[in-house]
């Protein structure tokens, strides 16, 4: 009983508040998603990074392994996904992005914040930042067709990624007044990444929700099985292992159909691998983290 109530404590704050998105949208008001995540993801999420990163009491060390753990765990599930993905005889164009990135933004920071304390959110913004990268550079090759390095040495959130690194390794910290302002500016960005993630699944327009069905059973399946498998080689403390495994199965980011829309790849496809692994991930998330704490 105990257990149950700590899972509810956890994933009902973070559902909840994206539950207020999807009904935000039904409910006929306005939401600029555009604007919500340019905001997001240019200011709140940076400032979010480079703080925790900065204040994290984890050791310069144990963020390396986690560093090592997400890079393994990415280049496993591409060569994994991207097998899966022929023999199934599906366009490796729409499919294999989606497959790959999941939620560690919107779901994965603030489920690891809750489960797992600052200590968690620090090890978690490390796997968010890799997404991150590998999603705006090979993602984006893959969807459309050539390179982004470019796009992606412009992003804010690489650079949040590499200064607070650089700060933890050094134990420098900025003055208190900035810090403060950066700390307040980061607060807003899981609420707005919650909100945005309802909002989003509410406007999409999926088809084929058999073949995701099964696409995100597998998806799934794979990655919690990656992520315990290199969390155990490696031998991660038990907040390192329970974030690596919790962030590697949350369901398909949205971003991915964001992707897919702008390149001209079948976005209703990966609409129905966002719209079902986010709905399986009210059940397989909770069972997850149940086993994780």
């Amino acid at each position: 009983m105990n257990l149950t109530l700590t899972v509810l404590e956890i994933v009902a704050p973070v559902f909840g508040l994206a539950a207020a998105g999807f009904a935000w949208v039904k409910l006929g008001f306005e939401f600029r998603i555009q604007f919500v995540t340019r905001l997001a993801m240019t200011l709140a999420v940076p400032c979010l990074i480079f703080t925790a990163l900065m204040q994290s009491d984890i050791a310069p060390h144990d963020l390396t392994v986690m560093l090592l753990a997400a890079v393994l765990g990415y280049a496993l599930l591409t060569l994994a996904f991207f097998v899966l993905i022929r023999l199934a005889g599906l366009e490796t164009r729409t499919f294999l992005a989606p497959m790959i990135f999941g939620n560690t933004g919107n779901l994965g920071l603030p489920l690891a914040l809750f489960a797992f304390g600052d200590q968690g959110l620090g090890y978690a913004l490390v796997i968010f930042a890799i997404t991150g990268i590998y999603g705006f550079s090979f993602g984006v090759w893959v969807v459309s067709g050539g390179g982004s390095l470019g796009k992606t040495l412009r992003e804010p959130l690489v650079w949040a990624a590499l200064l607070g690194t650089l700060f933890l390794w050094n134990d420098w910290h900025t003055p208190p007044v900035i810090t403060r302002t950066l700390v307040l500016t980061g607060q807003m960005a899981i609420p707005l990444m919650l909100l945005t993630l309802g909002v989003a699944v509410a406007r999409l327009r999926p088809q084929n929700l058999r073949r995701a069905l099964w696409l995100s059973l597998l998806r799934v399946g794979i990655c919690i099985a990656l992520a315990v498998a290199i969390g155990r080689w490696l031998d991660l403390a038990p907040v390192a292992f329970g974030v690596l495994v919790l962030q590697f199965s949350t369901p398909t980011a949205v971003t991915s159909y964001m992707l897919a829309e702008k390149y001209g790849a079948d976005s209703d496809a990966v609409a129905g691998l966002v719209v079902v692994s986010t709905v399986l991930a009210v059940l397989s998330l909770p069972i997850t983290l149940a086993f994780l704490i």
